[in-house]
């Protein structure tokens, strides 16, 4: 696809602690690669991929590939940066919220997480994929899988165990999260909820990558 052949351009964040492997995540994912050097991301950073999304209707029958360029959003962790990270919460339509399986603290942190984005999404209840990071590190594990899935079956999200490393589930939870999307954009009739940064088949995005200064409030989700 060219640079501006894609029928929808889709805006995920990804949050969580510093450290929880945010930037490998990311990178494992658009690249395939993991680079095993430590590097703390500065306010904000954007990986880019293109792939086709076949939705299954009814009958099960796959429909025509719709042609999506997702903008990956890398957030910094450290609190000195959250108000910076939280103005580019209302312009993401899916969170990848990760923390680290071999800190039980980054763990706990979801909740406080998950305030956040109650409170700065574009609505009460937006579309986020759970991902315990750094499971091929067994043998340091310090959060039992039964605990993550119950917290996330607590706030009604989907949870993967995943590895920046060796890309274990890195692509299924992105896959899934933008299934969410794409589901919740079918059934809505009413698509105000969306937000700017999102370029439908038939307009035109007003985002240029960054988040704009907004006058009004964006639309809540109504379904």
């Amino acid at each position: 696809m060219s640079d501006g052949d894609y029928d929808y351009l889709i805006k995920f964040l990804a949050l969580g602690d510093s450290g929880v492997g945010k930037t490998s995540f990311l990178y494992q994912y658009t690249d395939g690669k993991f680079n095993s050097k430590f590097i703390t991301t500065v306010g904000i950073d954007f990986r880019e991929k293109r792939v086709v999304y076949k939705s299954n209707g009814a009958d099960g029958i796959a429909g025509r590939g719709q042609r999506i360029h997702i903008q990956l959003w890398d957030t910094a962790g450290q609190e000195r940066f959250r108000s910076l990270t939280t103005a580019f919460f209302r312009d993401a339509m899916g969170f990848l919220l990760l923390f680290d399986l071999t800190n039980e603290q980054s763990f706990l942190n979801v909740r406080n997480w998950m305030s956040q984005l109650q409170m700065h999404a574009y609505c009460e209840n937006p579309d986020i994929v759970l991902c315990g990071n750094k499971c091929d590190l067994e043998d340091q594990r310090a959060v039992k899988a039964e605990e993550a899935q119950e917290l996330a079956e607590k706030y009604g999200i989907p949870y993967f165990e995943t590895s920046a490393a060796n890309g274990q589930n890195v692509a299924k939870a992105v896959e899934v999260l933008l299934d969410l999307i794409m589901k919740r954009m079918e059934r809505c009739v009413d698509k105000s909820w969306i937000p700017d940064g999102v370029l439908r088949s038939n307009g035109h995005s007003s985002a240029d990558g960054l988040p704009e200064d907004k006058t009004q409030e964006t639309g809540k989700c109504s379904c």
